[in-house]
């Protein structure tokens, strides 16, 4: 079967420097991230009516929500968006892989900037006209396509790229999309401050100028994408890695090790993300009068003053996790370059375990920076599993259809952003309403997320080298690599320092906001 058009359109020349993809990338990836920082337009859009104070109707159930244009909606009808982002992200991927492998990254590319920014201006005018159905549909369904498309678009792509440094390749493109609410969240509130007024909170236009802003950086991103030529290798190498054989998607799919590390994913990430998601309750309720200068003093008894004093504190804690998170997918991704995807994993996974365990509620995790440092590492692996599983797919079944496997994979992701969240939830209401004191309501929550490490261990454990039986031959080359196709990319500093600048001024000005926030921690 033949190269599709639109991937033989884009493929580089042998000069071709590969360090101007990753930019492309991280392009895409920083302005979908923006699915993370969402929050930040829950508190607005909850007196969006109202506008100096919420237009609260008694009674009104979800199905009320989704078509009244006079009450205002609440935090727990919002917050769906967020669910569909995830859900149909994981389902998206799955559904899409097979076919972004057959395009090429181009024209998914394009598609996840039109599905991405299109359900940005459909949920913009969802918040124009008051209508919560509106905002899902475009939002949370359309831009939900636009993630899953646009999340293994770029990983496919550089794992081609660099398949002598999968885990940097994937690193460089995950850390964007932890990334994308650092640099989009603190951006939206400064556009809403602007673009408020006396009759808006200004979330519409910002959702619209954030739309305009990722569908330049998105198409930029897209059109900039090449793959490598037939017979290419990366220099240096001794052996053709780029090319050669593959495991089928149709036969990845139903190997042991893909179901594996399907659950290696599913319980890393059920693990961190219901507890990250509580990070600023949890860090005030379990430390009390300890965070603010007054010992003694429980989370129950705080003054007004002193929840706000403690907010603070906690909203500095999630800055920190957030700084981690992202820092994590880069580093804990390109370590696994060095020590191998499984040993990594067993690596991470076993520090989380313990992490959890040294965590607990008593006289090691009563030390308010223990415990600040066993949850920064928690939220750096919780991001390098993110960032290294799609190298070590690459790694088990070849790079042809990585795509296409990592899509599939990331069903695993859709699932723990159910279960882990429901886990936590329940545990902590249920301690609640037993009458446990707020310090002591997260041991056996610690101890169940560290349990759910302890089975992901035990799954990385089983992973076995797929059977060579499973294995096909790539389809021959148009030509024979050789060493001087393998030394020809020329390195161009002025077309690196183009593509690269905006990105990493967007990130360095996300991260010294960030930052700036985790800093009351040290103080």
């Amino acid at each position: 079967m033949g190269e599709h058009p639109s991937r033989a359109r884009i493929t580089a020349a042998a000069t071709h420097d590969r360090w101007l993809v990753p930019p492309c990338a991280l392009a895409i990836h920083l302005c979908i991230g923006m699915a993370y920082g969402f929050s930040v337009f829950w508190l607005p859009l909850g007196h969006a009516i109202g506008i100096s104070g919420p237009v609260v109707c008694e009674g009104m159930g979800l199905a009320d929500a989704l078509t009244t244009a006079i009450c205002d909606w609440r935090v727990s009808d919002l917050v769906w968006v967020y669910t569909l982002f995830f859900v149909v992200l994981g389902a998206s991927a799955a559904l899409f892989g097979g076919w972004v492998e057959r395009v090429g990254p181009r024209v998914s590319g394009l598609t996840s900037a039109a599905c991405w920014c299109g359900g940005l201006a459909i949920g913009a005018l969802g918040v124009a006209l008051h209508q919560l159905w509106l905002l899902w549909l475009g939002t949370g369904f359309v831009g939900g396509i636009g993630l899953g498309i646009g999340y293994i678009t770029p990983v496919s792509t550089l794992l081609k790229w660099f398949p002598d440094r999968r885990g940097l390749a994937t690193g460089m493109a995950i850390m964007g999309f932890g990334g994308g609410a650092m640099v989009g969240s603190p951006l939206a509130d400064r556009l809403m401050a602007a673009l408020s007024g006396p009759d808006s909170v200004g979330v519409w236009q910002t959702m619209l100028v954030l739309a305009a802003g990722h569908a330049l950086f998105m198409v930029g991103g897209a059109l900039g994408f090449r793959l490598p030529a037939p017979g290419w290798r990366p220099p240096g190498t001794a052996e053709v890695v780029a090319a050669g054989r593959f495991v089928p998607l149709s036969a990845a799919s139903r190997t042991p090790q893909f179901w594996l590390v399907w659950c290696v994913l599913l319980l890393n990430v059920s693990a961190s993300i219901g507890i990250i998601g509580l990070a600023s309750p949890m860090v005030q309720e379990m430390f009390g009068g300890r965070l603010i200068g007054a010992p003694g003093t429980g989370f129950e008894a705080f003054s007004e003053a002193q929840k706000g004093a403690a907010a603070a504190v906690g909203a500095a804690f999630v800055g920190l996790i957030s700084l981690f998170n992202i820092a994590g997918r880069f580093i804990w991704s390109s370590l696994s370059d060095r020590i191998g995807r499984k040993a990594l994993y067993l690596l991470m996974l076993a520090l989380g375990a313990a992490c959890y365990g040294v965590a607990l509620p008593g006289p090691a995790g009563g030390a308010l920076p223990l415990f600040l440092a066993c949850f920064a590492l928690i939220a750096s692996m919780y991001g390098g599993g993110f960032a290294a599983v799609p190298a070590w797919l690459a790694d088990l079944f070849g790079t042809r259809q990585v795509g296409a496997i990592h899509g599939r994979l990331l069903t695993a992701w859709s699932t723990a952003g159910v279960l882990g969240p429901l886990l936590v939830a329940n545990v902590r209401d249920a301690r609640l309403a037993a009458g446990v004191p707020r310090a002591d309501v997260y041991g056996p929550i610690f101890l169940a997320l560290a349990g759910l490490l302890v089975l992901g261990l035990v799954a990385a454990l089983l992973v076995k080298p797929v059977p060579d039986a499973l294995w096909q031959q790539d389809e021959p080359t148009a030509a024979a690599p050789t060493a001087a196709m393998a030394s020809a990319a020329q390195v161009q500093w002025g077309a690196r320092l183009v593509a690269w600048a905006p990105l990493l001024t967007a990130l360095g000005w996300g991260g010294w906001f960030t930052l700036s926030k985790a800093a009351i921690l040290i103080k």
